[in-house]
């Protein structure tokens, strides 16, 4: 595939998740910050924002286990993710934290529970685009390291 196919498959893909409502422009911010000297820029902070989101979401899990829950550590972690999520630009998932801060501060556990199956869905829809646009990025980074060689 040529690099330019790839790039246009790559537009395509990003472009969907804006219409789909996973990406709002605070992603469009972080693509501007990539240049020359930092072509992983974007990757990094993508590869940084699923490793921190999957450890919140297995903490979130945890304590809403818990047959006592605290609703102090769940707001915090929920608080820290919908954070997270507003620094990637990851829209849906930011709005399904606000919700679920919203029953945090009910004290309500199968509104928390309800709530931590839709943050979960929405990280794991936009989980799977990120990793085919960092298979994209991948292959067009490789593709033009062969071209320099």
């Amino acid at each position: 595939m040529s690099l330019m196919a790839l790039r246009e498959q790559l537009n395509v893909l990003v472009n969907s998740m804006f219409l789909e409502g996973l990406l709002d422009q605070q992603f469009r911010q972080l693509q501007m910050l990539q240049d020359a000297s930092s072509p992983g820029f974007v990757a990094e902070v993508i590869t940084l924002f699923c490793e921190d989101s999957e450890r919140m979401l297995t903490e979130l899990t945890k304590l809403l286990d818990q047959a006592v829950v605290d609703y102090q550590k769940v707001d915090a972690y929920v608080h820290q993710l919908k954070g997270s999520s507003s620094s990637v630009g990851a829209q849906n998932v930011k709005l399904a934290c606000i919700q679920f801060k919203q029953f945090c501060e009910e004290n309500n556990k199968e509104g928390c529970l309800s709530a931590l199956n839709m943050v979960k869905h929405q990280y794991y829809s936009l989980r799977s685009k990120f990793d085919t646009m960092l298979q994209l990025e991948q292959r067009i980074q490789a593709y033009g390291s062969e071209q320099q060689n």
